[in-house]
């Protein structure tokens, strides 16, 4: 499966501020084309990359007053290869984080499911969670936490994110946060899932069911949003102007013939899988 992902991103920046940026698919990840740019006016910016534990790139610099535009573009080939998580990395995804409280609902994860372990176990969280919590964009706020998910009933891909990792981790399973580019997305947006750790793998789950699962792309990997924000920065006002982004996977139509679609190019195309919505109820690994 082909994918192309891009962002678009325009900032306001109030003086000179140090910004943090996740926007690069992460190590990893089988990526044959890829550009970042940063420029304000004729300026170009030379960022400093960083590789996090989890294979996450984070792209850091100083940027001056002034409007500053950040672009990424990235085809993906393939799936990434599975890496071994250690037993310490385990341990981590077991904790309760900044906006994963599992010791906070730990008594309702106990009463709600007893007795489930292993698929059955994820299943009934990725149901339980998909069917209380209604999709509304705008209403969320960043601060709002798995607690504040569950009590108002309402998020983003975000929110039922942080709900499922918290309930998981609340009976004893490990999960984690990851961001990602998704295709066919809608909303288009950047967006967010969770990983359960089960016999020796983690498996993707989306609660909120708007993307294929099957076609995510892995930005940033971590216990919650506070280590995946595409954005931070510090020292100074940043005004967030513009935001794009967009995903789609390479039909199989183009390799056969067809003409070029407008804004592909030859090296960017090659026979895609099947980009259709899998069961739900199935496993998937992220690539």
């Amino acid at each position: 499966m082909q994918r192309v992902v891009t962002a678009q991103m325009d900032l306001e920046l109030g003086a000179s501020v140090d910004l943090i940026l996740q926007l690069a698919a992460a190590q990893g990840v089988p990526v044959s084309h890829e550009s970042l740019t940063f420029t304000q006016g004729d300026r170009v910016y030379t960022p400093t990359e960083i590789v996090d534990q989890q294979g996450s790139r984070l792209h850091r610099l100083t940027g001056e007053p002034g409007r500053l535009e950040i672009r990424y573009e990235a085809t993906v080939d393939g799936r990434a290869a599975t890496g071994r998580t250690s037993d310490l990395e385990a341990i981590t995804y077991l904790r309760p984080s900044r906006y994963a409280q599992s010791d906070e609902v730990f008594q309702q994860a106990r009463r709600q499911f007893k007795g489930l372990s292993g698929h059955d176990l994820i299943a009934a969280v990725s149901e339980f969670v998909s069917t209380s919590t209604t999709y509304t964009p705008g209403l969320s706020h960043g601060t709002d936490s798995a607690v504040t998910t569950l009590m108002t009933g309402q998020g983003v891909c975000r929110d039922y994110a942080h709900v499922v990792i918290a309930l998981l981790r609340a009976m004893d399973m490990p999960a984690r946060y990851a961001a990602c580019y998704a295709p066919g997305l809608n909303p288009m947006d950047f967006h967010a899932v969770a990983e359960a750790y089960l016999d020796g793998a983690w498996y993707v789950i989306d609660a909120t069911r708007l993307a294929n699962r099957s076609g995510l792309v892995r930005i940033a990997t971590g216990r919650d949003a506070a280590d995946c924000a595409f954005l931070s920065y510090y020292g100074g006002y940043v005004g967030l102007k513009r935001l794009r982004v967009d995903a789609w996977v390479v039909p199989d139509a183009v390799t056969e013939g067809l003409e070029m679609l407008p804004g592909l190019t030859e090296d960017a195309l090659s026979p895609a899988a099947d980009a259709s919505l899998d069961d739900f109820g199935a496993l998937v690994q992220i690539a």
